[in-house]
Order: C-alpha cells, then structure tokens, then sequence
C-alpha cells in the first residue's frame, strides 16, 4: 500500500507534480528570457529614434545622465576657496565656497566627499579644530 500525504495523494503522484512544475517553470523562464531580449532590442531602437545614446554592446539605455566635468579638480577648487578666505573655515563654508565658484557635483553627498578630500590631502590642510579647515602655511 503507497503512502499518502496529507492531501490524498501518493508521495509518487506529488513527485510527478513537482517534476511537471519544474519542467514548465524552465519553459517560462526561457520564454520570458528570450521576450526580455526582444524587449532590449525594441528599447535600444526607441532609444536611438528619440536621440538618447546607448550602450551597444550590453544594448542597455543610458540615463542620459552624465558625470559634471569641471575646469579645475576638487582638491584645486577647494585651494582656492581656502586661499581667497584666508581664516580657517567650517566644511559647511567650504561646501557652500566650492558650489559658489561654479564646481558642479551631482552627489547627494557632496559635503562627505568635500570632508574626506580635506582629511585625505594633510600636505595641503590642516584641520584647526572638529570640521574647521584652513590651508598649511
């Protein structure tokens, strides 16, 4: 006699069931992998029509979003808002200098950055107390 679970069904006729399952979830996602692919390729020609780049070797569009290029690196920019101040400064000042002199970032955490770069470059700042910076003389 074939045991039964709990359902009424034999522990052979579940195997079956679970098999059939597995067979058919490796059909759809094949299925669905090719449609996604289509999709892609779809994307990529709207894409292009409507004047966004992409990338074509992965076919994936691109925000359109680029990284802010500026004159001058941070370090150098951030020289010159310490120079032109001549007194030690808070991160919140410097922050607000380095935007003020036309440096453009996209970071939501551009005071950290600005922060990090002051504790990294001891050769040229150094800190006179908690967050307050001026250039080593």
């Amino acid at each position: 006699m074939a045991k039964r679970g709990p359902i009424g069904l034999s522990i052979t006729q579940l195997r079956q069931i679970l098999a059939s399952r597995q067979s058919d979830l490796k059909k759809l996602t094949k299925q669905r992998k090719a449609l996604q692919k289509q999709l892609n390729a779809i994307d990529f020609r709207i894409a292009r029509l409507d004047g966004n780049e992409t990338t074509p070797r992965n076919g994936t569009i691109s925000s359109g979003r680029k990284r802010a290029r500026n004159a001058s690196s941070l370090v150098a920019t951030l020289e010159g808002v310490l120079s032109a101040k001549g007194k030690p400064m808070n991160v919140g000042e410097i922050v607000d200098g380095v935007l003020a002199s036309g440096y453009r970032s996209s970071s939501p955490a551009f005071r950290s950055i600005v922060n990090q770069t002051l504790i990294k470059e001891k050769k040229k700042f150094t800190s006179t107390a908690r967050g307050v910076y001026q250039m080593k003389k």
